[in-house]
């Protein structure tokens, strides 16, 4: 016998798909596969967002 946990308390979080965050944040395809590679199509905004390599946007 098995006991499930109840998930009330569970937080949810977006969930992204990988092509589109790439459109949006106008990456490289380089920079989008590597994304992809790491995650498959779909990951969390946070995942995304701390994984994503870009260069500096300097005047």
């Amino acid at each position: 016998m098995q006991r499930i946990e109840s998930l009330e308390n569970v937080e949810i979080k977006p969930v992204w798909s990988v092509k589109d965050f790439a459109k949006r944040r106008h990456l490289t395809e380089m920079a989008e596969a590597r994304l992809l590679q790491l995650f498959g199509p779909f990951a969390t905004a946070s995942e995304l967002l701390h994984n994503v390599q870009r260069a500096p946007r300097w005047r």
